[in-house]
């Protein structure tokens, strides 16, 4: 990919586009893969970079989700479960199977989690990745050896999905790409397009490097901007009511010590009903999540010190070995559009289903859900987008279409970028050369996830990469120490005090 043909692209385009997609998080991406694939013109704008937001932001499971199961959202497990295949299917290279315990310190924890577990089983049907089993003592030990011993019972043994949540995005926006998509990054909406009649024809959006405008037509538009669909919504009707209720999650991040064995832990019951999820992540660990309702939707969205100390304190009553606040390497926080329940008492009870709404001026947005249906509900937007534009009948073709892995990189630059962390200069030259990385925040924290991993480590590649990149791009000595102000004030963020 490259940006500056892409937007050369969408410069000289004389007729309007089949459909154009507002968002490059998980379902825009999906939305426009699932379009281009199936033969119609397709451009999608994004206002930062792909998976900014939340799609960075995950537990990085692919999964049918046990506590769906537990609310008794049989579609909604069954539905995921489905999708898990596809993924493990199309996307081997970044979505693999992962093993997980659940400690049970009774018989009877033994026997409720033992029987739920396998009711998750018989809803994969021919979709199974493997079969749930009640584990000893002695062989959940094995398997999790940094669990609390204390009146330990056993556990059950279970298999969901993992995967990493911006490495999948990317290689989703390479592959639409491939497929014929016009895919643009720091591309902004500042309004839209209407014809006479008031029907939305198309929108308005500036590159954000250059300021340039650019008013770009299209048959039908598909809002796919996931916390901020509210306020695309409005573009089209100043008074539409809100249909999403926001909540943010954070994750920390800790050394792979305290989960060395290659399980991940699943903590079933936390106080405000939610499962909690250890996992082994880029030989680190991940710990998450938490759900607080928030107001307003923020690019960076900003973790809670009450968050961490509830993922620290929860934690600790698992595992006997616990991690404090000096041993966090780095907190994220993410926001989940939730379709909206006014009955609801808090957003931990909101299904995660999707929705698709199309207003009188014919926007169509296509709001919640989770990472792991992306695929279905880009489907079911792209369906309903054909209809509302009068576009040829084409059945969707990516239940069947492998995803690109990662281009080969264009170098052999072995040479790590940090001693902490896996990256290399060859990494850095792919993201910038045919990833779209347009700023030192899109390597170190998307192509990479080198800020996701250690916050202090990223900082300190921070001035090599702006080096590089400044090379890379034309870009002089005053952009690359102006990258690496922003971007350090991105990373602050992601610390913790160690109080």
């Amino acid at each position: 990919m490259n940006r500056d043909e892409i937007i050369e692209r969408v410069r000289s385009r004389q007729q309007p586009w089949d459909i154009i997609v507002i968002g490059g998080g998980a379902t825009g991406v999906g939305c426009a893969l699932d379009a281009a694939s199936r033969g119609y013109d397709a451009l999608l704008v994004e206002q930062h970079d792909f998976g900014k937001g939340t799609s960075s932001r995950s537990t990085k499971l692919i999964h049918g989700g046990v506590r769906y199961l537990a609310q008794g959202d049989i579609a909604m497990v069954r539905e995921s479960l489905k999708e898990r295949a596809i993924l493990l299917r199309n996307a081997p290279h970044v979505v693999h199977r992962q093993e997980f315990i659940v400690p049970c310190y009774s018989l009877w924890q033994k026997i409720y989690y033992g029987a739920g577990l396998k009711i998750y089983d018989l809803l994969a049907g021919k979709s199974g990745i493997g079969r749930s089993q009640i584990l000893s003592r002695s062989e959940t030990l094995r398997r999790l050896s940094t669990i609390k011993t204390a009146n330990l019972s056993g556990s059950v043994l279970y298999h969901d999905a993992q995967f990493d949540d911006t490495r999948l995005l990317i290689d989703l926006v390479t592959t639409a790409h491939k497929q014929g998509a016009a895919v643009l990054n720091y591309a902004r909406v500042s309004d839209l397009i209407k014809d006479e009649k008031g029907s939305v024809r198309g929108v308005n959006f500036q590159d954000v490097e250059t300021g340039d405008e650019f008013d770009a037509l299209a048959k039908v538009v598909i809002n796919a901007s996931g916390a901020f669909c509210d306020a695309v919504r409005r573009m089209s009707d100043g008074s539409a009511q809100p249909i999403v209720t926001l909540s943010q999650g954070i994750h920390v991040v800790v050394d792979r010590r305290f989960l060395p064995d290659g399980s991940a832990l699943m903590i079933p019951q936390t106080s405000d009903g939610r499962v909690l999820f250890c996992i082994p992540w880029h030989d680190h660990t991940l710990i998450g999540t938490t759900d607080t309702p928030i107001d307003e939707a923020h690019l960076e969205a900003q973790a809670l010190e009450s968050e961490i100390d509830f993922i620290l304190s929860s934690v600790s009553e698992y595992l006997a070995d616990a991690p404090t606040r000096k041993d966090i390497l780095s907190v994220f926080a993410g926001i989940r559009p939730l379709v909206k329940n006014d009955a609801a008492k808090n957003t931990a009870s909101l299904a995660r289903g999707h929705m698709i709404e199309i207003d009188e001026s014919g926007l169509l947005t296509i709001t919640g859900g989770k990472w792991t249906t992306y695929r279905r509900m880009a489907e079911d937007a792209v369906d309903q987008a054909a209809k509302l534009a009068g576009l040829t009948v084409r059945s969707s073709q990516t239940s069947t279409l492998v995803i690109s892995g990662p281009t080969p990189p264009p170098s052999k630059g072995a040479e790590l970028l940090h001693a902490d962390l896996p990256y290399t200069h060859s990494d850095l030259l792919r993201a910038v050369r045919v990833e779209v990385a347009r700023t030192v925040e899109d390597v170190l924290a998307r192509r990479t996830r080198a800020l996701f991993l250690n916050a202090s480590a990223s900082i300190q590649m921070a001035p090599s990469v702006a080096e590089t990149m400044a090379g890379e791009l034309g870009k002089d000595n005053e952009w690359a120490e102006r990258q690496v102000t922003d971007f350090s004030i991105v990373a602050a963020n992601y610390f913790t005090p160690s109080i």
